[in-house]
């Protein structure tokens, strides 16, 4: 980072010595944080754990620290959408990387790692309802990584081009961004029972992602060109709401990053399992093991 102060206004440190939204202190994160969307998935996640140091909740935004088979391991939600993840992300950074004493950063940086363990819409065959999905490249639609300076060094800025091409991008939309996951966690947790593939993050649950209800879609073919994608081999696999954030600023702050999706809803055959929380358990326990 290229400023070495940071003042009140831009750091927020509650009275108790907590970061601003998620209330957590320093001493309280671990290396190794698994990133869930809902709140009530965190106890899920740790009621695996060995044991529990902290846990502590502030409006979405609930963290469990404990203990997996002598791993310590951080969850924490993040809520729906990119604009939760940028504050997860940088608040954790700051957590790991800014003395809170003198609001400066550290001398040596710490990595963090961050798997993010969510949902999504199957957008291809190979991905029907159930499926586990690795997301190789993010492609965000929220716009969010434009903020950044070095957007455009953390980017694969050939396959923008190519994807803004086939579907004939409306500039209105913002510039999408595609970030590679770490590619060594890639290998480690996805290993060979994982579909892997692009995924897109839509800024909203309905328009974004094709859905039409009452408001008619700006572009109701956007999804079929979409589906017919490829980039050198890779086809776009799903569509959830957080990936290209996490990876993005992962990529930025200089940490590992994947997300993993569990497919609860197969968009070719317009099919949706709404039971999927009672299944998901199987990829915690996955990445879990892996992380």
């Amino acid at each position: 980072m290229a400023q070495n102060f940071f003042a009140p206004s831009e750091l927020i440190i509650n009275d108790d010595g907590s970061v601003f939204h998620l209330h957590l202190k320093p001493k309280d994160l671990a290396d190794k944080i698994i990133l869930v969307g809902d709140p009530g998935r965190v106890a899920l996640v740790a009621s695996h754990f060995d044991n529990v140091e902290c846990e502590v909740s502030n409006r979405e935004f609930r963290t469990i620290t404990g203990t997996y088979r002598k791993k310590r391991i951080t969850i924490q939600s993040t809520g729906i959408g990119c604009d939760n993840v940028d504050i997860v992300l940088n608040e954790m950074d700051a957590l790991a990387n800014i003395d809170f004493e003198t609001r400066k950063e550290k001398e040596e940086l710490r990595q963090l790692t961050f798997v993010r363990i969510g949902t999504c819409g199957g957008l291809q065959e190979n991905t029907p309802i159930g499926t586990y999905v690795a997301s190789q490249k993010s492609i965000g639609f929220d716009g969010l990584l434009n903020f950044y300076a070095g957007r455009n060094e953390a980017c694969d800025l050939d396959f923008e081009q190519q994807f803004k091409s086939h579907v004939n991008w409306n500039p209105q939309l913002g510039n999408p961004y595609v970030v590679d996951a770490d590619n060594e966690l890639l290998e480690k947790i996805a290993e060979d029972d994982m579909v892997r593939g692009a995924t897109i993050a839509c800024g909203g649950f309905f328009g974004p992602q094709g859905r039409r209800l009452r408001v008619p879609l700006a572009d109701p073919q956007l999804n079929e060109k979409i589906e017919s994608f490829s980039y050198k081999g890779l086809k776009i696999t799903n569509f959830e709401m957080e990936s290209s954030a996490v990876s993005g600023l992962s990529k930025l702050m200089g940490h590992k990053a994947l997300t993993c999706c569990m497919v609860i809803a197969n968009r070719l055959e317009k099919e949706m399992n709404p039971s999927y929380k009672n299944t998901i358990d199987g990829l915690i326990t996955k990445v879990l093991e892996r992380i």
